[in-house]
């Protein structure tokens, strides 16, 4: 997995800095990230820290405090050429008790950060990836073991294949096929139990997610024309953020903002993530899965949003790359379920039912 992200997913070359950060759980994971950056002739500088670090700021933080980004941290993103961000925490839940406007400030504090890494990017300065390392936590949100939450990871991953790469390049190009589809088309209209929600994407660009921005990947996306989005769309499943579970989710929208929002579990944690800024109202992105190795949720949506015949709206900022305007400090990924009784129109063509799609526009296992 460390050679696949070193070597694919960043390209590190010799000299640069590839800086990587997530929680301690994931430091057996870092330390072969490490050597396979030595290897690569890159230098490391790996930033590792207890989950309860975040815990005893968002408890016992000024506002000021919320409000102040290390300058370390941003200096190190700042000449950075390779960034990962690592998931691995030792408690899923562990920020349930705060409150939720810390949260909310301590999110709108780092959208700077957010932004920098974004324009870096886009600019062409930067390469990232963000990737899942299995823990206890996250095998238990997921119902699992962590024996079979790994095996997950190795076959979502394509880790199992005789060349991964190889397998990663291929479904890069059969993506790249659904993305030459895409573009130029209007309108994505998405039907499904209490769902039936018409989204803009004329002028928007479609992006090809290959294992170079997520690990595990495996989706097409884009930045919806903003005030186009009109109706409802309901994501039946459950989603962890900030340590806290929403689940049952019904969003309503009407000119592109979301007007009304249910959640049958966390109706409080849905209202204060919708009052984060002006742009949390808005959609920043829309996708289609196409992970057919990803097939149950695990409340982990850098897995959840994968998997092939669910589609995702993306509440808050947009990527720069798809055209997108919306900024926001909150980009929270939210599933639809199609695979039982969804339907997708594009431009008034019906382009999937039942999580398939039809008339041989993309098959994601390489079959046709």
């Amino acid at each position: 997995m460390a050679e696949v992200l070193v070597d694919y997913s960043l390209g590190v070359k010799e000299g640069e800095l590839v800086v990587v950060a997530g929680p301690v759980g994931a430091s057996a994971f870092a330390l072969a990230l490490q050597e396979r950056i030595l290897a690569a002739g890159g230098h490391s500088a790996v930033r590792l820290q207890p989950d309860e670090l975040a815990e005893s700021l968002l408890r016992s933080g000024s506002a000021d405090q919320l409000e102040w980004i290390n300058p370390v941290r941003r200096g190190l993103l700042e000449q950075a050429d390779c960034y990962v961000s690592l998931v691995a925490p030792s408690n899923t839940r562990a920020l349930t008790g705060i409150d939720p406007e810390a949260s909310a400030a301590r999110r709108r504090a780092h959208r700077s950060i957010n932004e920098l890494l974004e324009a870096r990017e886009h600019r062409g300065q930067l390469r990232s990836v963000v990737s899942a390392v299995p823990t206890h936590a996250l095998a238990q949100e997921a119902s699992m073991s962590l024996r079979d939450y790994s095996e997950l990871v190795v076959q979502a991953g394509f880790l199992d294949a005789d060349d991964p790469v190889a397998a990663w390049r291929d479904f890069g190009a059969r993506a790249a096929s659904l993305v030459e589809r895409l573009t130029g088309t209007s309108n994505v209209r998405i039907q499904a139990d209490r769902t039936d929600l018409s989204v803009g994407v004329a002028g928007r660009t479609w992006v090809a997610a290959d294992g170079t921005q997520n690990f595990p990947d495996g989706e097409v996306y884009t930045a919806p024309v903003e005030e186009t989005i009109e109706g409802a769309i309901f994501f039946p499943h459950a989603t962890i953020i900030e340590g806290r579970r929403v689940e049952g989710v019904e969003l309503t929208f009407a000119a592109g903002t979301v007007v009304r929002g249910r959640a049958e579990r966390g109706q409080s944690d849905l209202d204060a993530l919708l009052e984060t800024d002006d742009g949390a109202r808005r959609a920043g992105e829309l996708a289609f899965g196409l992970n057919e190795r990803v097939q149950r949720f695990t409340g982990e949506s850098l897995f959840d949003e994968k998997i092939a015949g669910t589609i995702h709206l993306a509440l808050g900022s947009a990527y720069p790359e798809c055209g997108g305007s919306n900024r926001s400090a909150l980009h929270w990924d939210l599933v639809c379920d199609l695979r039982m009784g969804g339907i997708v129109h594009v431009d008034g063509t019906e382009v999937q039912r039942d999580g398939r799609f039809v008339d041989g526009w993309f098959d994601p296992s390489g079959k046709t």
